[in-house]
């Protein structure tokens, strides 16, 4: 008689996970109860991480636009005529040249682009450590699959809005620094008494749920632009927005100016120049426009067919083809700043430390209008943003319940808040949740362990910062877009048919993109709905007081019913989200 076969061994990978799901680790992240596994947190946490590792260099190089603690004390002696050296510039045909506010403008002093190539390798740093953080405290506490990082958007006000290009701003760099340290123990505190997780109950229903497809909407918009995706939107002087992926020889800066009277052009003072936005010609003919779309086509296969990675795999191939030189689609082109880049990424190891950002705040600048208008406006935009992406990122994983609540939320929002403190205290921008987030959610992750993953890979970049700043836009936008796809799924929430319900929805999935910000689009959205429920709330507090009881209808239908109804409920709420 034939024995059976014996079954076959579990694979190693099986046993892995078997034996970290049932060790403390695997209890303590509750990786069976959320139906995860060990090596899903890691690819997760890869795919996460990869998506948000362009945050390394694009945010240095926006804060460093500040200036830092860069000042003209930094700017050196230059002669009246640059091609003699100093110590042959004499009187009476040359003469020293003092410093002046002059020298951090273009052409840029020496001295002081020195200073800024220094501060832009603290800042990359400053970037590491405080997005390792916030990540580590996320996972450990709230046991999140969220990424923290400093934002974009709230880096762009800090450097051009309050500080100014090069301090040409309302107020000094390490002033704004200090306006955002106390903006986050104001964050910490009332994260800590619960206020905010009130505060996020506020928002109606109907901008909670819209808020993740408008996210969608505002990732894909982000992945098709030129600085931060595959560049196949771009600017246009008479519609705003119209087809780009124009090579870059194609492509050019625009900034506001001053035209003299006597015809001599100059920059508007407090403006800025953009990045290289507008297409003059030769549109649909970039060839990393074309890469960019290999990379969408790879992920976008993988997710049909179901393959695990899928983000992973489309960023990975971009990079490496982009790292070759000589090549139409290089990271690294025989220029200056490409000489420069590929420079640090043959480093490869770079452990640097921060000299000049750490520890600068100075509160001196506590007594101007300025400092609390900064601090004012960081401290709500913080509240809708981190609001709106929290809810969001735990809507997409489905771990919210009926009234909106998740497990975890409020050392979500104390892990945001901490952040925060840190980040000032390192020398950069607000430190958030990011929603590229959902990229390593859609790869399944479901627990913390994502998030410290993340924090882990972020960990290796203190060493490897030259190879990770050196993934290109268009190895980001494809997954950006793609995920985009995957968070529309919340519009089916959305009560179409009633129109109180449908307008408030639409206006914050619409204005979150275009006006490149998820707190306008919270606020749009909640505007919109308090204006179409005026009316009924204010029948609904008359027929409290036995006034108005013979009112009957309205154009706008009652909460609840769809808009084709007119009647109005008796028992209508005050307020009802």
């Amino acid at each position: 008689m034939a024995t059976p076969p014996s079954p076959q061994k579990p694979k190693i990978i099986t046993r892995l996970n078997t034996y970290v799901a049932d060790s403390r680790v695997g209890k303590r992240f509750k990786l069976t109860e959320r139906n995860s596994t060990f090596t899903t947190e890691l690819r997760a946490g890869t795919a996460t991480f990869l998506t948000m590792a362009y945050i390394l260099a694009v945010n240095a190089s926006i804060l460093t636009d500040s200036g830092g603690t860069c000042s003209i004390s930094d700017c050196t002696l230059l002669c009246s005529d640059p091609t003699i050296p100093l110590s042959n510039c004499t009187a009476p045909t040359h003469r020293v040249i003092q410093p002046n506010e002059s020298c951090k403008f273009p052409p840029v002093n020496p001295g002081y682009s020195a200073c800024l190539e220094k501060t832009r390798k603290d800042l990359i740093v400053a970037t590491v450590v405080s997005s390792l953080i916030g990540c580590l405290i996320m996972g450990t506490f709230a046991n999140l699959p969220l990424a923290l990082a400093p934002g974009m958007g709230t880096n762009a006000y800090f450097a051009y809005t309050v500080v100014g290009f090069h301090g040409s701003g309302n107020i000094p760099y390490r002033s704004a620094l200090a306006a955002i340290f106390i903006e986050g123990l104001i964050f910490l505190f009332i994260s800590s008494i619960g206020l905010r997780a009130k505060l996020a109950k506020l928002v109606p229903k109907p901008v909670r749920v819209s808020s993740s497809a408008g996210i969608g909407l505002f990732l894909a918009f982000i992945g098709l632009q030129n600085n931060q995706g595959i560049g196949l939107i771009g600017y246009s002087p008479s519609t705003l927005l119209s087809l780009g992926a124009c090579p870059a020889s194609s492509r050019v800066s625009i900034a506001p100016v001053i035209t003299a009277p006597n015809g001599t052009v100059s920059l508007m003072p407090g403006g800025s120049v953009s990045g290289d936005i507008l297409c003059l010609n030769n549109r649909m003919e970039s060839p990393t426009f074309w890469l960019g779309i290999v990379g969408f086509v790879i992920i976008a296969y993988c997710l049909v067919k179901n393959i695990k990675g899928a983000m992973i795999y489309g960023i990975v191939f971009v990079t490496v083809v982009s790292w070759f030189r000589n090549t139409s689609v290089t990271i690294f082109p025989n220029t200056v700043s490409g000489n420069s880049a590929y420079g640090y990424f043959k480093e490869v190891v770079d452990a640097h430390t921060i000299e000049n950002t750490a520890g600068a705040l100075s509160f001196k600048g506590m007594g101007e209008a300025h400092f609390w208008e900064a601090l004012v406006t960081f401290l709500y935009v913080d509240i809708l943003d981190t609001t709106g992406t929290l809810y969001s990122m735990a809507n997409f994983a489905g771990f919210t319940d009926a009234n909106g609540d998740f497990e975890g939320q409020y050392f979500a929002f104390m892990s945001d808040a901490a952040s925060i403190v840190v980040g000032s205290l390192l020398g950069t921008s607000p430190v958030t949740t990011f929603i590229e987030s959902s990229t390593g959610i859609r790869e399944g992750g479901r627990t913390g362990l994502t998030a410290i993953t993340v924090a882990g890979y972020f960990f290796l970049a203190f060493f490897f910062t030259p190879l990770l700043a050196s993934i290109p836009a268009w190895a980001v936008g494809p997954p950006l877009i793609l995920v985009g796809v995957l968070m529309m799924r919340s519009v089916v929430e959305i009560e179409w048919d009633d129109m109180r319900q449908a307008i408030p929805a639409f206006v914050t999935m619409l204005l979150m993109p275009l006006t490149y910000s998820i707190a306008y689009g919270l606020i749009g959205g909640i505007g919109t709905y308090i204006v179409l429920h005026l009316w009924d709330w204010g029948e609904g507090l008359l027929a409290k007081f036995g006034i108005g009881k013979g009112l009957k209808g309205n154009n706008f239908g009652s909460e609840g019913t769809n808009g084709n109804n007119n009647g109005a409920r008796g028992d209508i709420k005050a307020l009802e989200v």
